[in-house]
């Protein structure tokens, strides 16, 4: 079976009444911000809070009575996992998901929350898949693949059908690539309504397959990604080769340009997304000059960030925009010093948060003390007019931002 705007439009009839036909938003802060016109689909808030609920729907309907009876088992450590578990319940039909040893245990929670019998083995999706088709074989069970799948390809390409039904006048649409079946499914159902549109793929500079094999640049794979819905090893056949004839450009982004794209769709959109999502804002502001003069959507494709990871990221966001910044003195050990920095900080507007008083380390002076003072203020520039008051009340400091 090929990958066909027919097969998408059919498909998208059958997922329709129980999918979301999430919104598309204009993005108005990040849009100013830009220069021109950003639209947000928001699987985020699809069933599973990711868009691989449509593809798993998709091709659970496709199943016959005795497939249904006989299950259904997939190999997934995220998003997949949680859309097969979640409509294969819904269905009545039995599921069975095999995660890698050391899935986060709020995703293997989910996954089982939602009626899956999960499966933990191998270290990652290649050497957890070939132990699912074993499996699969032995128990007679249906293998749904996460990209490798005409009909799943073609439950993904129905966001393409929404977005241009939303905002027929989207220029270009920007999609994260992991295995190739989101941007599969949009490249097919998006060229055959508008045949000029412009399609282009963001990947993670971790795991840049299909940006290697579209540009002749050096394959970078291994390593840790805050984008781990898209760290595939390689992309299908089928769906490369679809990428190669539909797809305008590929463009890969680095581990603390997606960071700030995640924390941009939180700050400025109040969106949570996952780290794919924040690969493709992470393309859309590398690519900004060219797309000037363009409305351009961009597939928000999940909201699965681990709450600790956020939490973290959030925190290095600040400090980042000078939210909080860390301020080190070295003060002679004498009682008053912590009040009047105190006061001088208080008096400029700021809040200290934090202070760590030590003297005993050996890196300072007998008769000195360092003294660390975390604040919160209003930007680096207002930290910058704080730093400035401090010395010139005769504090000797230093900062963890090198632009102050």
């Amino acid at each position: 079976m090929a990958l066909t705007p027919s097969l998408i439009q059919s498909t998208y009839t059958a997922i329709q009444s129980a999918t979301v036909q999430t919104p598309l938003v204009h993005a108005a802060r990040l849009s100013m911000q830009l220069g021109f016109d950003l639209y947000l689909k928001l699987e985020n808030l699809q069933h599973t809070n990711a868009f691989k609920a449509r593809g798993a729907l998709a091709k659970l309907l496709t199943l016959d009575a005795e497939e249904r009876k006989a299950g259904v088992i997939a190999c997934s450590a995220g998003n997949h996992a949680q859309g097969v578990a979640y409509h294969a319940t819904r269905l009545g039909i039995p599921s069975v998901i095999v995660m890698p040893e050391g899935t986060p245990f709020n995703k293997v929670k989910r996954t089982g929350d939602f009626g899956a019998e999960v499966v933990l083995h191998g270290k990652g999706f290649d050497e957890s898949v070939q132990f699912t088709l074993n499996m699969a074989r032995d128990k007679g069970m249906v293998f749904i693949h996460p990209f490798d799948d005409p009909v799943v390809a073609a439950g993904q390409g129905s966001i393409a059908l929404e977005m241009l039904s939303q905002e027929p006048g989207l220029d270009s649409i920007v999609v994260p690539i992991g295995g190739g079946g989101l941007i599969a499914g949009i490249a097919v159902a998006a060229k055959a309504l508008k045949p000029e549109i412009e399609i282009i793929g963001a990947q993670a500079e971790a795991f840049n397959a299909v940006d290697a094999h579209m540009s002749g640049v050096q394959v970078s794979i291994g390593g840790s990604t805050l984008a781990e819905g898209i760290a595939v090893r390689e992309p299908s056949e089928a769906n490369l080769a679809i990428i190669r004839q539909s797809v305008d450009h590929v463009v890969s982004v680095s581990e603390a340009e997606i960071e700030e794209a995640v924390f941009d769709l939180l700050s400025h959109e109040k969106l949570v997304a996952e780290g794919a999502a924040g690969a493709g804002l992470a393309v859309i502001r590398k690519k900004a000059t060219d797309l000037q003069g363009k409305k351009v959507g961009l597939v928000v494709c999940g909201g699965n960030i681990d709450s600790r990871l956020l939490s973290t990221l959030i925190l290095r966001g600040l400090v980042r925009d000078g939210r909080i910044t860390r301020l080190t003195f070295e003060i002679d050990d004498t009682p008053g010093q912590l009040s009047e920095i105190s006061r001088i900080i208080g008096d400029a507007g700021a809040n200290v948060i934090e202070v760590i008083h030590q003297r005993m380390m050996q890196t300072v002076a007998l008769k000195q003390a360092e003294l660390e003072v975390v604040i919160e203020a209003r930007d680096l520039q207002h930290v910058t007019a704080i730093v400035g008051r401090l010395r010139d009340a005769g504090y000797k400091l230093r900062t963890d931002n090198d632009l102050i």
